[in-house]
């Protein structure tokens, strides 16, 4: 049993981002090469604009202040610590971090029930955007679940996630640093694998495409001409 556990954990932690990075740059590259015209995000604001807006705004503002938080633990693990030594500043760091993954979650929650309650939006919903909420959501989850559960987050982060993380860079991965974590920890780092890997295959590629002027660009109006009644 213990060898099989080590083994599992090899393959998860020590092989897994390796093999989701390789996809993340062989299959991105290939697909810009081969299809550059699908990199968009084929928005479907058009057919519905209100649930729309309520769900991309937050969404996007969301998962750049959280993804930005990730990234600046990861490179100044010492500065985040320090910032942490005062409890004032530990206390505004923790629950920024749960009030923008709260709103992550609230605006992919809200764009998977647009798109499955309504038909015109189903109808160009694909399967991989299925399984990109999915994954997505597992993701958000159980990030939120880990900065609620598990205290101090941004401290652990700097001081255990990011040696792991900078061995995976350097090619010399040391899964000592996750083996002993809670559970919803491990799922969180093997779920962003799985995002990481998939991520080519889906309409997120669009975020590789600059200038992208998403969260600045005025509203999209939209005018129908149907008869009342109809369904929206």
């Amino acid at each position: 049993m213990g060898n099989t556990q080590h083994y599992l954990d090899q393959l998860l932690f020590g092989v897994a981002p390796y093999v989701a990075l390789g996809l993340f740059f062989v299959v991105t590259v290939q697909r810009y090469r081969a299809q550059a015209f699908t990199y968009s995000s084929l928005s479907s604001q058009f057919l519905e604009n209100q649930r729309h807006f309520w769900g991309m705004v937050p969404l996007h503002y969301g998962i750049l202040v959280v993804i930005a938080g990730h990234f600046v633990a990861f490179l100044f693990p010492r500065t985040v610590l320090a910032w942490n030594g005062h409890p004032i500043r530990l206390y505004i760091l923790e629950i920024t971090a749960l009030i923008f993954g709260l709103l992550t979650l609230i605006g992919l929650l809200s764009t998977l029930v647009r798109r499955l309650a309504y038909s015109k939006v189903r109808v160009v919903t694909s399967v991989s955007d299925i399984i990109l909420h999915i994954l997505l959501l597992v993701q958000v989850g159980s990030g939120v679940y880990v900065a609620v559960t598990c205290s101090w987050g941004s401290s652990w982060f700097a001081a255990s996630a990011s040696p792991y993380l900078w061995s995976i860079v350097t090619l010399d991965p040391d899964i000592s640093y996750v083996v002993a974590m809670p559970f919803a920890v491990k799922l969180h780092i093997v779920n962003a694998c799985l995002v990481i890997g998939f991520f080519p295959f889906t309409r997120l590629v669009h975020v590789l495409v600059i200038p992208n002027p998403y969260l600045f660009r005025k509203p999209q109006v939209v005018r129908w001409n149907r008869s009342p009644g109809t369904e929206r």
